[in-house]
This record gives structure tokens, sequence and C-alpha cells, in this order.
């Protein structure tokens, strides 16, 4: 099940953020800056999100989840946070737990989002990834296109970032992606 995620889902998109790290970033990010990370501060962090004006109106942030395992990943986004003048929306995050890689829910994620931005009269898209990413194969699948490339610094570290941009969100309804309603 997808849906909009609200506070209550603050501890639970924590631990996706910490458990999608662990597989995705060892070896690619500093292994401190890894075990550094608070599930408190995360969740923390996630709350005050959802505590803000703008959440719900320019932002969203969906869950997926199961009956059994609970949330299992999310995306978030909304308006572009650089003024980059290409795209006028962003994917801030998408996580999935590794177990649930690879089975459509990422893409199921990724059009209930871009549809959403879309209704909120969004054109453009941008998701920035690192580099070293194996979900860069993902955005390329979904249609994203290599537009930027920048470097981030974590845990001291600079690495090298790619932007993948979809010049037209018209494109979530090539998805062949079932609309709920």
């Amino acid at each position: 099940m997808i849906r909009p995620a609200d506070a209550r889902d603050a501890d639970q998109i924590a631990d996706v953020i910490i458990r999608t790290w662990r597989t995705t970033y060892t070896g690619i990010v500093p292994d401190a800056y890894i075990k550094s990370m608070s599930s408190s501060e995360i969740a923390q962090a996630w709350r005050d999100r959802f505590l803000d004006a703008d959440y719900g109106v320019t932002r969203l942030t969906l869950v997926a989840e199961d009956e059994p395992s609970g949330v299992f990943g999310f995306i978030s986004g909304g308006p572009e946070r650089t003024g980059d003048p290409d795209f006028s929306c962003e994917v801030y995050a998408i996580y999935l737990l590794q177990s649930q890689q690879g089975v459509g829910t990422g893409a199921k994620l990724f059009g209930e989002l871009a549809r959403w931005l879309h209704t909120r009269g969004h054109q453009s898209m941008l998701v920035w990834a690192l580099a070293a990413n194996p979900a860069c194969g993902f955005y390329e699948t979904m249609g994203g296109m290599r537009s930027r490339e920048r470097t981030h610094d974590i845990g001291g570290v600079s690495l090298p970032e790619v932007g993948f941009g979809w010049r037209s969100l018209a494109m979530c309804d090539r998805l062949h992606i079932p609309r709920r309603t």
C-alpha cells in the first residue's frame, strides 16, 4: 500500500533510512558517518518536516508499507531547492529496503509523487544521487537524463553526485502505473 506519510511514520522512516544507507552506501560513504547516524535524530527531523506548514501543500512524502513489515520504503519531494532554472521540482529522497528493491514499488512511489507534483503545476523534475549509487540505473530506467554534476560533502569526504532530470512531468502518464482513486 502507498499512502501519504505523517509524523506517526517518522520512526519507521528513520529506520528505513539507516538500514538503506548501511546496505547501499557501505564502501561509498565513510563507515564512521554511517555508524554515527542516529535513528532518534533522523526521526525528529522528519517529525519537524511534517509539522511545517508547507507539508502536504507544496511538499509530500509517500510511504510504502505492508501488513507484516510496516513501512519499508518512502519517497519525498516538492519544489526544487536551489533555484535551478530548468527544473521546478525535486525528488528529495527515495529509499526502499534492499529486500523490496526491484519489484516495482520504487516505480509506483515515483509515479505517484510525479503525478502529485504535476497536479500542483510543476512541469519538470530533478533528483540528485551519489554517482556511485546503484540506484542511478533506476533513475535512467524511469526516464531521467543525466543533467547535472556536483560534489557533496559527506563525513568529511567530497563525493560526486549526478542530477537526473525529467523535462516533462507528463512522463508520469507513460509509466503505466495504475492511478489511485
